[in-house]
């Protein structure tokens, strides 16, 4: 009998442990990449590393709010693919760490020691040219403000899209002080959709003519044939790095390790060139396609969401705006 119970309680050992060891072979990542950038780059690391990924895909805004809601019990290992600024105001959530790939990453991106540049998000106009020729498209921000678009730039929520908050942002720093009469001006413009992912859509299904949006989600619409024009609005064309990062407390922190130092590896960071039109954050990998690059293009440096008064009171201010 107590061989019995013995051979038992190893079985049980032995099971427990498998149990664990197979539980650590994975990592949870929190995203908002878009699903089609999910499915090319997942299985890539899967198959590099053998540790399987478990993605849950929300917007920026979701997924720091969902950390935040978890911290006493975290159940992501890595925040991948989110607005900087988002990481930053949520620095207290994240667990520094220098990825062995850091050295090659360009010093002008680099924000904050709780997150790593992960790629450089351009912010651009996109333009059906079957529904507005090319002679007219807008030029800058304040074009944008004209009554005539009236109901014809689609634009995510600001309140649950990182990228439209970032334009806001945009037209904030680019105004100053009369940055929040111009952002009312142009936001009585607006098509507000749920996310980001659906604007380049409502450009490219004609549901509105103009759209902003990220370069990279411009150029997958226009490479499919649609007829798309990419703008670069001469006053205010922003490039900052979204980011990756370890959260506090992960239950799988060294495959949440692991899977950084793969998303910023050189290898990685030529396949988001080429399968996405990102731009790399990387010194050593070139832009994607014929795109400008950074060089030509006016790039605005963003006030930082503190002088701007904080999240809370640039997004009350933000639904005024928009009549919410």
């Amino acid at each position: 009998m107590k061989a019995l119970t013995g051979l038992l309680v190893t079985a049980v050992s032995v099971a427990a442990f498998a149990g664990a060891a197979s539980a650590q072979e994975k990592v949870v990542l929190y995203t908002a990449h878009k699903t089609s950038l999910v499915q090319a780059l997942a299985p890539v690391f899967e198959k590099e590393t053998g540790i399987k990924t478990e993605v849950i895909q929300l917007g920026s805004s979701e997924v720091t709010r969902r950390v935040r809601a978890e911290a006493k019990a975290p159940k992501a290992d890595v925040i991948w693919s989110t607005t900087g600024s988002l990481l930053t105001e949520n620095s207290d959530l994240l667990e520094p760490y220098k990825s062995k790939e850091a050295g090659g990453i360009d010093p002008r991106f680099v924000k904050s020691p709780a997150w790593t540049p992960y790629t450089a998000v351009i912010y651009v106009l996109m333009q059906n040219t079957r529904m507005i020729p090319e002679t007219d498209t807008p030029k800058t921000l304040t074009d944008l403000a004209d009554p005539k678009w009236k109901a014809k730039i689609a634009s995510a929520r600001a309140d649950n899209s990182g990228s439209a908050f970032q334009q806001m942002m945009t037209v904030l720093t680019v105004f100053g002080d009369q940055g929040w009469n111009k952002y009312g001006e142009i936001a009585k413009n607006f098509v507000l959709t749920d996310s980001s992912g659906s604007v380049p859509r409502y450009v490219a299904d004609g549901e509105a003519p103009l759209g902003l949006t990220l370069e990279d989600n411009a150029l997958e619409y226009k490479a499919g044939g649609a007829p798309i024009k990419i703008a670069y609005l001469a006053d205010g064309t922003t490039a900052s790095p979204d980011g990756v990062a370890l959260v506090k407390g992960a239950p799988n922190t060294e495959n949440g390790k692991k899977f950084i130092d793969w998303a910023l590896s050189k290898k990685t960071q030529e396949l988001l060139v080429k399968e996405a039109g990102r731009r790399s954050v990387r010194t050593d990998v070139s832009g994607p396609g014929d795109l400008p690059p950074l060089s030509s293009l006016k790039l605005v440096e963003l006030k930082s969401i503190d002088e701007l008064g904080g999240t809370q009171a640039i997004l009350d201010k933000w639904r005024k705006a928009v009549g919410q």
